[in-house]
């Protein structure tokens, strides 16, 4: 991961793309299987599978199912899977590929828990700086309620936490599919302006939003 992402910030918008675009399993795993391969596609079913169980669960068992599920995946820099320095994959696209970095765990839970019907103004994506390794981390945190204390899904540490007992990690910024918020402590933040600033983002639910709508 560049260090310097954390600060990589554009101007310009685009719409909500996510809740205008289910997932048509049917068709997706006949992409997978095409794309990437019959291991692929057996990775898709579970993922399915792990997702229709999830519905209707309360939000503690859905958190939990999606993390474990994701925390399987191998973990490989995006140089090595991609070619690139940086590369955000969307979830189907780590699903084909079967490993990823942070930022691909993290974002395959947040698409996931909300195709689950998770409330997505309770999750946001926080950039964080994981002290024991001194680098820049991704994680996935969600808030009961406005204000409480987050609960922390990680790739490095599997066991969903509070954010007060995570002093291995220095939260930077946070953001969802609307929202874009400075980190303050372990408090929600400063809210800063709509989260499409990210380019990394953008492109992100851009790209998403063709594949499922392909698929």
């Amino acid at each position: 991961m560049r260090r310097y992402l954390f600060i990589l910030l554009v101007a310009g918008g685009i719409s909500l793309l996510w809740a205008a675009a289910p997932l048509d399993f049917s068709s997706l795993l006949a992409h997978l299987r095409q794309v990437y391969g019959e291991e692929a596609e057996a990775r898709g079913k579970a993922w399915q599978s792990v997702i229709e169980r999830s519905r209707s669960q309360p939000p503690l068992i859905q958190l939990k199912a999606i993390n474990n599920f994701f925390n399987q995946m191998k973990f490989s820099s995006d140089e090595s899977v991609w070619g690139v320095e940086d590369y955000w994959a969307t979830p189907i696209e780590f699903i084909g590929r079967g490993e990823g970095d942070c930022e691909d765990y993290t974002i395959a839970k947040y698409y996931s828990l909300i195709e689950a019907g998770f409330p997505a103004d309770k999750l946001r994506l926080m950039y964080v700086k994981a002290v024991e390794y001194n680098q820049h981390h991704m994680v996935l945190t969600y808030y009961e309620q406005r204000g409480a204390e987050p609960l922390v899904l990680d790739n490095i540490d599997p066991v969903i936490r509070p954010a007060s007992e995570r002093d291995d990690l220095i939260p930077i910024y946070s953001f969802n599919a609307d929202f874009l918020w400075l980190a303050k402590a372990r408090s929600s933040g400063q809210h800063v302006g709509k989260s499409d600033r990210i380019s990394l983002w953008r492109d992100l639910q851009e790209r998403h939003a063709q594949q499922a709508q392909k698929n």
